[in-house]
């Protein structure tokens, strides 16, 4: 459960949540959320950031993650939305019409360590559809 750093051994499993830009339902559609889940992976993979579980919803993104140690949790933020942000354009170029500055993120996010709570969170994340179906 634990990784080894050279001169430190443990994990950093943060919990994050990011949100659309205007918390525009985006990600109703299956395809763009299928693309927001592949470039939030590839960003991912790319900077040795290992997601335990993602859920992508109409118009936010839970995940759990375990990050380098070393690495800040605006760094962690910084990473994930601009690269993903990056690639969604990509993948999806019609998307400029709804956020012409290629903001895709908005500006605000969550992120804490999870700690002794992990399995409540997991739990959390993984029934975000029934969480969101009450409200």
């Amino acid at each position: 459960m634990y990784i080894s750093y050279g001169h430190s051994v443990g994990n950093n499993y943060k919990h994050v949540q990011i949100t659309t830009k205007y918390r525009y339902k985006m990600m109703g559609k299956d395809l763009i959320k299928t693309y927001c889940e592949v470039a939030i992976k590839e960003s991912c993979k790319h900077h040795k950031i290992e997601i335990t579980i993602l859920k992508v919803m109409e118009n936010h993104v839970h995940m759990i993650v375990d990050c380098p140690r070393t690495m800040s949790d605006s760094k962690l933020l910084q990473i994930i939305k601009g690269s993903s942000s990056y690639l969604i354009f990509r993948f999806c170029p019609n998307l400029r019409k709804r956020y012409s500055q290629g903001h895709f993120w908005n500006g605000g996010y969550f992120c804490c360590s999870i700690g002794s709570n992990y399995e409540a969170v997991f739990e959390y994340i993984k029934n975000q559809e029934l969480h969101h179906s009450f409200h």
